[in-house]
């Protein structure tokens, strides 16, 4: 099943509990909750404290993509303010504090992802397929939201479907940056089963339409 998470950086943060239950209706499967720190992406964005507004507001999945630097100091944070997955950068921190990360995470009782960066080959996913959730394929450069999407990620999504396949373990495989009703088939071609939208979703006229042709129902 493909499941579609809009991001929720791209919503209005005046009115951001009526958006959220917007796109819910709108057939939303999950919503994706993007942290940056201005030091491993260039921007700032939410944190702990309105991911958990957020969680006292929704049931809907909450799928927390970590842009920050040494995310084990914060992941235990993000857990107890409510998100379901939290999702961390491999490129972040060494590959022993990574899987530290993903264990605390474990511990909590939440599901634990890892993220590539475009120029990150998808061989670096292979030390944690073992406790990964999910692995997310980012399309633009993470740190802003509105970028083109970048069909020669294509290849690295590929290869990290055959990994997985042959992994045996459920794990899902995202894409995130440039995704609508455009780009969404050539990423599920390839293997991606969960797709994240911005602005292709929250700036839509009509959010049902748009969800529905990034899932291909349309």
């Amino acid at each position: 099943m493909i499941y579609v998470a809009p991001s929720l950086l791209s919503a209005d943060f005046a009115k951001l509990s009526e958006e959220i239950e917007d796109v819910r209706l709108a057939g939303a499967d999950w919503l994706h909750y993007d942290v940056m720190d201005g030091h491993f992406v260039p921007n700032i964005s939410m944190g702990i404290p309105v991911l958990a507004s957020v969680r006292k507001c929704t049931d809907l999945f909450l799928d927390a993509h970590l842009m920050i630097t040494e995310p084990i100091r914060y992941v235990k944070q993000f857990c107890d303010a409510g998100a379901d997955l939290v999702n961390v950068h491999v490129e972040a921190d060494t590959e022993e504090n990574i899987i530290a990360a993903l264990q605390q995470i474990h511990a909590k009782g939440k599901l634990c992802g890892i993220t590539l960066k475009p120029k990150t080959s998808w061989q670096a996913a292979e030390p944690f397929m073992d406790l990964a959730d999910l692995i997310l394929v980012m399309t633009v450069e993470p740190g802003f939201g509105g970028q083109h999407f970048m069909p020669e990620q294509m290849d690295k999504l590929r290869k990290l479907r055959e990994l997985i396949d042959r992994n045996g373990r459920e794990i899902r495989l995202e894409v995130d940056g440039g995704v609508d009703a455009g780009t969404a088939p050539v990423c599920i071609e390839a293997g991606a089963d969960t797709l994240v939208a911005g602005s292709a979703v929250f700036l839509a006229q009509d959010r049902k339409k748009a969800i529905d042709g990034i899932r291909g129902m349309n």
